[in-house]
């Protein structure tokens, strides 16, 4: 394992615990991304798009736009770029491909946060 992906092992988990309350008590599903291997979920993120458990969501590491459907890739990745270099926060609509097959509609709030230096992007999803 190298140096930076056990430092963004251990600022996920950072962040998990941080955040705890609100992944766990929210209403929305919601998801905090860094990169494609280190990302963390609620809950009803992970059975919104038919997972087990959040934790099943976490491992895989697929590069993040193949959760979307082709639709909506461009502009997730517009949002978050535009989350990560200018701070801007956005409100979206994405299609999220489910993992059994099917989609399923959405509107996404997307902010960036800062945690021990490190830009994330938080998603509230409705």
């Amino acid at each position: 394992m190298t140096n930076e992906r056990h430092h963004h092992e251990e600022l996920i988990k950072g962040i998990s615990t941080q955040m705890k309350n609100i992944l766990d008590s929210s209403q929305q599903p919601i998801y905090i991304y860094l990169d494609d291997i280190h990302k963390v979920c609620n809950e009803k993120f992970a059975t919104l798009l038919g997972y087990h458990s959040a934790a099943e969501w976490a491992k895989v590491e697929d590069p993040f736009p193949e959760f979307v459907e082709q639709s909506s890739q461009e502009t997730l990745v517009k949002a978050y770029q535009q989350a990560m270099e200018k701070y801007i926060p956005a409100n979206i609509k994405v299609t999220w491909k489910k993992k059994s097959g099917g989609s399923v509609a959405t509107s996404v709030v997307m902010v960036p946060i800062e945690y021990e230096g490190h830009l994330f992007a938080l998603h509230f999803i409705s």
